[in-house]
């Protein structure tokens, strides 16, 4: 079916990243201007230190909306724990049945530093295989 099977040939080498100390409002306009469900939340060397969903920014908003007060920074409402990342020489076809099995739309790729390198998401990894003349 496909006929490579390494991550780096159908990763988005630079995905949308927002520092964490940005305003809720400055992602919730990245997510929306380009068009992705979220943004990888990286500090100034580029380490990954979480990631950021459009469901995150919702909740971030309407908590702030009922308890009238402010959205706050990314850091507050990102996701920093039980980060699902991939490395750029993981098997595209692991990744994808695990992406599937948890339910995620994307996954950041990293370096063995931990520094963000890519992402990989289901659209990219159909539009592999649909590019590739898979038939199904």
């Amino acid at each position: 079916m496909l006929r490579s099977v390494d991550l780096k040939d159908y990763m988005q080498e630079k995905p949308v990243t927002i520092a964490p100390n940005a305003s809720l409002i400055e992602a919730v306009d990245l997510i929306t201007h380009n068009r992705v469900s979220g943004v990888c939340v990286v500090a100034e060397d580029g380490t990954l230190l979480g990631i950021l969903s459009e469901l995150d920014c919702l909740r971030g908003i309407l908590d702030a909306t009922y308890s009238q007060g402010t959205v706050g920074l990314v850091q507050e409402h990102m996701i920093t724990e039980n980060i699902n990342s991939a490395r750029i020489s993981d098997d595209i076809i692991n990744v994808a049945t695990d992406m599937l099995a948890k339910g995620q739309r994307r996954r950041p790729v990293v370096s063995d530093s931990n520094q963000l390198v890519g992402q990989i998401t289901c659209r990219q990894i159909l539009a592999g295989i649909r590019k590739l003349g898979a038939s199904f």
